[in-house]
Order: structure tokens, then sequence, then C-alpha cells
């Protein structure tokens, strides 16, 4: 069972601090919110994460490529280049898939065009932006439990974002980014079986939310888990201020490592 990360955004929100760096590169407490919501996954035993990137991919391809000199102390031999570290980071088991998807493509065709580094069966899927208080192995229980191809998050949200009606634990409407929200919206934690694949193509027109949740949607064949825990998205620069507050206060309530 893998992690697809969805990093390909423009980003257009945070546009002052994107112009360098995508989104999933901006730190809460120095280090990048992608680094955050791997290390959620992570410590619920899900250590291989196949990210999809897109606008400035290769700044999120170099702090993987570099990781042990980015987050460890060493002397390096100027005479043959040879490195020693003095300390050890915790994330020696991660195997992390680094595919360019497309500067344009939505994330409907980011998805397939890595279907082919996923194992089959059950996935995971998010976004690269958000954090949660969440119990992954219990959102991948109830996954197994409702047979259903995809199974989001739902979370209680600001008004600015979509929502999702739902009857019981099944989905019979999603509205994406509606102007006022009094249920749920999509926190970005998904579990989906390959069948998902079917419903997507490589065309970088092909999106996720528009087209190919609704038509599952309507199929009978998603599901929501109800989150009543805390949840929060990096969407514009006063989240950045309360994550990174939460963070320096240790009241960060998605580090469960």
């Amino acid at each position: 069972m893998k992690l697809v990360i969805l990093a390909g955004g423009l980003g257009t929100r945070l546009e002052e601090r994107t112009v360098e760096i995508p989104k999933p590169m901006i730190r809460i407490g120095g280090k990048p919110i992608i680094w955050h919501i791997m290390k959620i996954y992570s410590a619920y035993g899900i250590n291989e994460f196949v990210i999809c990137l897109g606008y400035k991919g290769e700044v999120i391809k170099d702090y993987f490529y570099n990781y042990q000199m980015k987050n460890n102390d060493f002397t390096i031999n100027l005479k043959d280049q040879s490195v020693k570290y003095h300390n050890n980071h915790s994330e020696d088991n991660w195997k992390v898939t680094l595919v360019d998807t497309g500067l344009n493509t939505l994330k409907g065709g980011r998805l397939k065009r890595i279907e082919k580094y996923l194992d089959d069966g059950i996935n995971l899927l998010t976004y690269g932006d958000g954090v949660a208080e969440i119990n992954i192995t219990k959102l991948i229980e109830f996954h197994k439990s409702h047979e259903k191809i995809v199974t989001i998050l739902g979370v209680h949200p600001p008004a600015r974002f979509g929502e999702l009606i739902t009857e019981g634990n099944n989905i019979i409407s999603f509205e994406e980014k509606a102007q006022t929200s009094q249920g749920l919206i999509n926190g970005g934690y998904m579990v989906f079986d390959k069948e998902l694949f079917n419903y997507v193509t490589e065309d970088e027109k092909c999106d996720l939310e528009i087209g190919t949740f609704e038509k599952l949607t309507n199929e009978g064949k998603m599901a929501v888990y109800k989150h009543e825990g805390l949840w929060a998205c990096m969407d514009h620069e006063r989240d950045v201020k309360y994550l990174n507050g939460l963070w320096n206060k240790n009241e960060a309530f998605w580090k469960v490592w």
C-alpha cells in the first residue's frame, strides 16, 4: 500500500511564497508541509510514497535527492568529496518515487500518469497542503468495510470550501467549492481501489473533484469517513502563520510521531 501525494499545483493564493517554491515545500517549524504529511502516514506504517510533480517539481526532487545533507550535520572532505554524517534522521525506511506529471495537468490526469508505480488493490491519496488529527489505520479499515471505490475524509471546514452531502456513510452529492458550507468537505485524506483508474485518463484536463468524483457519487461508489478531529490546510498566508504558531507552541495536533 502506497500514498500518492498530489503536489503539482500552482498555489496561487500563496503566490508571494510560491514564486520560488511549490506550495508543498512551504515550511512548518522548519520542515516542508509535505514532510509533515508524510510523517503522519509513516506513523501508521505507510512508508512508500509517490509524489505527483508539476509546478517547480525540481525543488521537491532536490529536497529528497539531497535529504541526508538537508537533514543532518556532516563533514565533507574537500580533497576526495567524501562525506561523514554526524547524526541520523528517522526516515531511513522511506521510499519516495518522484514523477513529473505535467505542468498544467489536473488531478485526475496526474493520478492516472502514476498508475504503474502503485500496488494492486488499495492505495492512499492526499493533497500536498493539509494536515489532520487522523488515525490512518481506522480510515483504511473503514474503506475496506464499505466496499466502495473511493473513501474520502469528510471534515468540518470554513465556509469558503465546497460541501459533501451525505446519507449515512454514502456521498449523495459532491458540490465543489460552494460559496457557503454547513456540512462536510473533502479533507484530502483518501483511500481508493485501483478500479478508480477506470474513471480517469492521462489527459491533462481530467480532474478528480469535477467529473470523476461526481460520476462515482452518482453511481453510489463513494463513501465518506466523517472526521470529528482537527484538520487544517495551507491555503492562505494566515494558514501558514496559524500552523507555524501551533508548531512553535508544541500544540501541533497532527504530530503523532
